[in-house]
């Protein structure tokens, strides 16, 4: 497995994503609302998977304040949902719109931070199946109608924590592990026999509120912006990033003002 960095000066054509049909989970807040706002501004139909209504709401509401395509609110609650449900999912999107070019597995909970000797099962269990299940489920049910669509890209939001051992990191930490090895079966799977790019990216300490509630006392003020992760990661989407398949990528830093200042 290679280690790729996505360049931070990337900057997306206005149509890199049109006539395209993403699916973000955790599409309500952070990067995934970032995510889906930058992706219909680029011409894209998102699909936006949450279980808070109210916030997809107001992301339906921003993109069509700002002229994107109409996109589509799913609630859908990743702790809870059965295989049944995600076979339900597919079939709507195989209905609706007869096509899925993007599928981005965003949605992830933290978890109880704890060393592994006394790490709550509760939680553990928890944040494994949010995290790692929930995407296998989503990808076992997309996989026929991304195949169908072609220059499809499935990309999994990972974190450092998955690739290194870090301590502490408990539940989460294994279930981004996971998120690797998922990320390169499906991919090695996929190896010469459909038109479907696979990778997984970690973008780095994000200004997200998942980052506050892991460190509540960290100044923050130097960490880059949803808004700005999500311009890079439009680049796993379009036809930009064709050659890349099976990598564990890394989002390039960008400086902010305040890091700058400080250098």
């Amino acid at each position: 497995m290679t280690e790729t960095l996505i360049p931070a000066s990337y900057n997306p054509p206005l149509d890199l994503l049109r006539a395209h049909v993403v699916l973000v989970t955790g599409a309500a807040d952070g990067i995934g609302r970032a995510l889906a706002l930058q992706a219909a501004g680029h011409g894209a139909t998102v699909v936006l998977l949450d279980r808070d209504v109210r916030r997809l709401e107001q992301v339906y509401d921003a993109i069509e304040a700002n002229g994107g395509p109409q996109p589509a609110i799913y609630p859908f609650n990743l702790e809870g949902a059965t295989p049944d449900d995600y076979s339900a999912l597919a079939e709507a999107l195989a209905q609706n719109f007869g096509a899925l070019h993007g599928l981005v597995h965003n949605a992830a909970v933290l978890g109880k931070p704890a060393p592994i000797e006394i790490y709550d099962p509760e939680s553990w269990l928890r944040t494994l199946h949010v995290n790692l299940n929930a995407p296998f489920l989503l990808t076992r049910a997309c996989l026929p109608l991304l195949k169908r669509t072609p220059g499809a890209s499935v990309v999994y939001v990972s974190d450092a924590a998955g690739r290194r051992g870090k301590p502490y990191a408990g539940a989460y930490g294994v279930s981004k592990a996971g998120l690797e090895g998922l990320m390169r079966i499906v991919a090695s799977e996929l190896e010469d026999r459909a038109d479907v790019r696979v990778n997984s990216v970690d973008p780095g300490p994000v200004r997200t509120a998942l980052r506050r509630s892991a460190y509540p006392a960290e100044d923050n003020s130097g960490l880059p912006s949803p808004d700005t992760v999500a311009r890079s990661l439009l680049y796993l989407l379009g036809s930009d990033a064709r050659h890349l398949h099976g990598q564990a990528l890394t989002l390039e830093p960008q400086a902010t003002p305040s890091s700058a200042a400080r250098a």
